[in-house]
């Protein structure tokens, strides 16, 4: 494919070589008596434009950088100032032509001059140690050339002690934006050149430690762990707690506590060489493939996963130990168990904060070479022998780092590589290497060369299907055996893009069900939205094309579980919800409740139990509830206190929940783990003369089912009936007890999501488009008649978009209790005329109400937005939250901001006094300062524009659900808001 001729010499940077000059790859260690010096901090930079450049004399100690600019290492250049940064998910932004960039390629040349520390030792040797560089370096030492390397997440080390001096040591480093490594590393991020991770000095006494490899094994039959360390060259283990004390190569077998992702158990232990003391956590645990099934410690594991790139908003993949220990934090505050370190290893020292927090962990391999898909996959490197050796180095270097983690439990060859020879190379090598983990790839569903079925976006009805071992069939008969045999995850699913994921229990039921079926890894873990700021100084976040970029993929880097800033998005606090470890289901007349262990390992005693009685979402009573350390697996019906004696009126719930007894590493005494809510038996009604404590405001209370109604009059120009006044000529409300309002008035338009816009590769269909195409964003309103009645005023219309013959009767009945003029009740009927041939957006109506009115409080789900297939989340209660807070800042605006079951809400100013609103059924509640078109047309969050006038509320009476399809499956069937007749009514009133 490639236009060079067998005879043209390609330099360095385009060889198919993963380099040279290197030391062979070894384990990771954080902890070590030898001497360590970093190198990390402000280096001087000069950025060519090009590779092509013969001034290598920046290299030679003498060199003057006056004038250069400064970078800090580890860090980006793009995003210090020096060129841009580049998004694509699948193409490559350069010409494909293997192992051949472009001339134009930005070129970095870094300079460090650093002194030796005054205690530094004499003896022995040393070694630099790069621990991620994009994406081809060369690397000099005092004027002296060390060599050259790519794999640009993957650690590179040179020994140079016979190079270094006690003072004015000059470290120079070139490295090329885009390489013959670039091929390889096509993984659906940011394309940022830069030394990014670490750059240290380690001394390397005489008789040091080199590599070494800890087998940890754990016999859950017996109880015992066998321990074994292999280490060049030999010294002693030991493990004080275990009484331990080992020549390396020596096994024991004593009685252990085990290591899973539930109970984290390290023991501490150390390796000491002649020259070498090194720290090692060791956690006993076996991985197998059994029966089909993937067994930790003999049982069966349920992956309740994210996929997580490296990601920082200022500093991109110069990811410090804070923000990774952060990361985990989170993860494992909402209930995540699991980590595929998608597309490449991480930092290492994420894998100790795994290890020590407790988590599983999928390691991948630095390799993706997606941009090929779309040439029928000619010339993809995996399946081209000359670059076999490249791929293999790639795979060693990952492991030998990353073996001793307790844990990695899958070792995954990479992603979206297609198939071929160098996959197959690779299995073989870490198979040989190591033995003791499962293989994990994707890309090839015959799994010619993995122990997992892996899939990604598999839809709910093929991953039931793969269950129960019913998939379609492949080709070859004694693979699809093999594959049928293999357990399953879903490796990428759920895709957290903007609002949503939807339909995230379904595939929990699913995994829950089927045996075979062991979870799966959410894409992805956080939005990579860069920062920037307007003009005016306001931050919001960058994504594809703000930066310039003649090819690019939009906001596709932004879809995941937080946001860049890592606030919790919506989509991971309902994910917490979905995968909670212990399920809580109770019987309200019956006052029990049943609790489920659905852990893996642990049993319950880690968690204290309460209950709360509640009416009308304020709190009655509640206390402890005792349940028995249940196993794993196991059931237990509780019974609750007697129902509460109040005189509260309303809706009765129980709400039970699940906390920390004891503080955790990563929590403290308190943190709810899982919750479940359900209806007490109906309470009696109690006086309803005046208002109770608590209680909902009189004017959200039901209207008189026996009053008689009030009769509409006309006033001049206007039509009043009860609290209302209204238009004559459209029949519009204008004033509700003085208070001006805009509407109500039938809107079935949102601001499509990136899910409702699908992917134009999944063959749902992508409603967000269909819908604009039809015009639901541009609808007409014509009054066809404005009648009133001895009990009420009826306004019949039509609403339609141009261009075709579809529509929506809606006929609005507007009422009043003559004995109570305060409350006004609106019921509306709506037919859909013509062939819909597609769900709407919403149904429901849109009113505007004074700015001032800016606090909502309502009486349903909450506190965050939900919809029908994202509402797992949602608690009945009574919230309060400002209409600014009631918003979603997704990266890219759009739908948002809804609250489910809705019984009463009112919107209130700074003096108390505003609208209230009750409706029948429960209603969908969303309130802001924008209209939908206004956040419909915004592109960042800095282009919404709060109004200075109106506060805009969608009542609806349904909402269309939320689905994946942004890369995964769309909405399921009963969360189509499919066309048909519909009716629902509110009733509103002056506060």
């Amino acid at each position: 494919m490639s236009t060079t001729t067998p005879d043209t010499p390609l330099p360095y940077y385009e060889d198919v070589s993963p380099g040279s000059g290197g030391l062979p790859p070894r384990a990771w260690t954080a902890g070590s008596d030898a001497a360590r010096l970093s190198l990390g901090g402000d280096w001087a930079f000069r950025l060519s434009p090009t590779a092509t450049t013969e001034d290598e004399s920046f290299a030679r100690p003498d060199y003057d950088t006056t004038g250069w600019d400064t970078v800090a290492v580890p860090g980006h250049w793009v995003l210090q100032g020096h060129g841009a940064p580049v998004y694509t998910n699948v193409l490559y932004p350069f010409p494909v032509d293997p192992p051949r960039v472009p001339t134009e390629n930005p070129t970095g040349d870094h300079r460090r001059v650093f002194d030796l520390p005054a205690d530094w030792p004499a003896d022995g040797d040393a070694v630099l140690r790069f621990e991620g560089v994009e994406s081809c370096a060369r690397v000099w030492l005092n004027g002296q050339e060390l060599g050259v390397f790519k794999g640009s997440r993957l650690p590179h080390e040179f020994a140079v002690g016979e190079l270094l001096r006690p003072r004015g040591n000059v470290l120079a480093v070139r490295v090329h934006q885009w390489s013959s490594g670039s091929y390889l590393e096509d993984q659906d991020q940011w394309w940022l050149p830069g030394i990014f991770r670490e750059v240290t000095l380690e001394h390397r006494p005489a008789d040091a430690v080199g590599d070494f490899f800890v087998h940890a094994s754990y016999d859950h039959a017996s109880g015992e762990g066998t321990l074994r360390v292999d280490a060049e060259p030999g010294g002693r283990v030991t493990v004080p707690e275990l009484g331990l004390d080992l020549a390396t190569g020596e096994s024991a077998t004593v009685a252990v506590e085990p290591w899973t992702a539930e109970t984290p158990r390290l023991y501490e232990a150390t390796l000491a060489t002649g020259g070498e003391r090194v720290s090692l956590r060791v956690g006993f645990r076996t991985v197998v493939v059994e029966d089909g099934v993937i067994k930790v410690n003999g049982k069966r594991v349920l992956f309740r996963g994210v996929n997580r790139h490296e990601f920082h908003p200022e500093a991109g993949r110069a990811v410090d130990l804070e923000t990774m220990r952060e990361d985990l934090v989170l993860m494992k505050r909402h209930n995540i168990n699991a980590v595929r370190t998608s597309h490449y290893p991480p930092h290492p020292a994420f894998l100790d904060l795994c290890d020590e927090l407790g988590l599983w962990v999928i390691d991948e391999c630095d390799l993706e070479t997606h941009g090929f898909v779309d040439l029928g996959w000619r010339g993809n490197p995996v399946d081209d022998d000359r670059w076999t050796p490249a791929l293999v180095d790639r795979a060693r270097r990952m492991v030998e780092r990353d073996k001793n983690h307790a844990s990695v439990v899958m070792w995954s060859l990479g992603n979206e590589c297609g198939t071929g020879r160098g996959l197959t190379a690779m299995a073989e090598w870490i198979r040989e290497r190591d033995p003791s983990r499962v293989i994990h790839y994707e890309g090839d569903m015959s799994c010619a060369d993995t122990d997992v079925y892996s899939r990604m976006y598999a839809p709910h009805e093929e991953v039931e299907q793969i269950g129960r071992r019913a998939e379609a069939p492949w080709a070859d008969a004694e693979l699809d055996a093999k594959r049928r045999a293999l357990p399953f995850i879903l490796c990428e699913y759920a895709h957290a893009m903007g609002n949503g994921p939807g339909g995230l229990s379904e595939y929990q039921r699913l995994f829950e069900a089927h045996e075979r079926c062991q979870g799966g890894f959410v894409w992805e873990w956080i939005d990579h939205g860069i920062a920037k700021r307007t003009p005016e100084g306001e931050l919001f976040y960058g994504y594809g094309g703000d930066f310039g970029e003649e090819l690019h993929d939009g906001n596709f880097v932004c879809d995941g579980l937080l946001f860049p800033d890592r606030t919790p998005s919506p989509g991971l606090i309902e994910y917490k919800k979905v995968i909670e470890p212990v399920r809580i289901e109770g019987d309200g007349a019956a006052g029990t409740v049943r609790v489920t262990n659905t852990h893996d390992f642990a049993d319950l005693s880690h968690l204290a139990f309460s209950w709360v009685y509640e009416a009308e979402g304020v709190e009655v009573d509640g206390g402890e509830l005792a349940v028995p350390p249940l196993g794993p697996g196991e059931s237990a019906e509780v019974k609750l206190a007697g129902r509460p004696a109040t005189d509260s009126t309303g809706e009765a719930l129980w709400t039970v929940r699940a906390r920390l007894a004891a503080d955790t590493a990563w929590a403290p005494a308190g943190h709810e783990v899982a919750w479940g809510q359900f209806p007490a038996a109906p309470a009696p009604q109690a006086p309803a003369a005046t208002q109770a404590e608590g209680q909902a405001p009189a004017a959200t209370q039901a209207p008189s089912a026996t009053g008689a109604a009030a009769a509409p009059r006309r006033e001049g120009d206007t039509i009043v009936l009860g609290p209302g006044v209204f238009d004559p000529a459209s029949g519009a409300l204008v004033s509700l007890g003085g208070l001006e309002v805009t509407g109500p008035r039938l809107d079935v338009w949102r601001a499509p999501t990136d899910n409702d816009n699908g992917a134009a590769w999944q063959p749902d269909e992508r409603y967000g488009l269909i819908w604009r195409a039809l015009g639901l964003h541009r609808l007409r309103h014509r009054v066809d008649a404005v009648e009133t009645a001895d009990d009420a005023l009826t306004v019949r219309t039509r609403v339609a978009p141009a261009a075709t013959d579809v529509g929506l009767v809606a006929v609005y009945r507007w009422t009043a209790d003559a004995a109570d003029e305060g409350r006004l009740r609106l019921a509306v009927s709506v037919t859909p005329h013509g062939e819909w041939t597609c769900p709407l957006p919403r149904l429901g109506v849109r009113l505007g109400v004074p700015a001032a009115l800016g606090r909502a409080e309502w009486f349903g789900g909450g506190p965050g937005e939900a919809y029908p297939d994202t509402r797992a989340a949602s608690r009945i209660g009574r919230w309060a939250l400002t209409v600014d807070a009631m918003q979603t800042p997704y990266v890219r605006p759009q739908e948002n901001g809804a609250r489910a079951d809705v019984r009463w809400a009112r919107l209130t100013g700074e003096d108390g006094t505003g609208i209230a609103v009750e409706g029948a059924p429960p209603f969908w509640f969303t309130a802001r300062r924008w209209t939908t078109e206004q956040l419909d047309a915004a592109e960042h969050t800095p282009d919404l524009s709060a109004s200075a006038d109106t506060v805009w509320v969608n009542l609806d009476h349904g909402q269309q659900g939320i689905g994946s399809q942004s890369c995964g499956p769309g909405v399921l069937p009963p969360y189509r808001l499919d066309a048909g007749p519909a009716e629902f009514s509110f009733t509103f009133s002056r506060i």
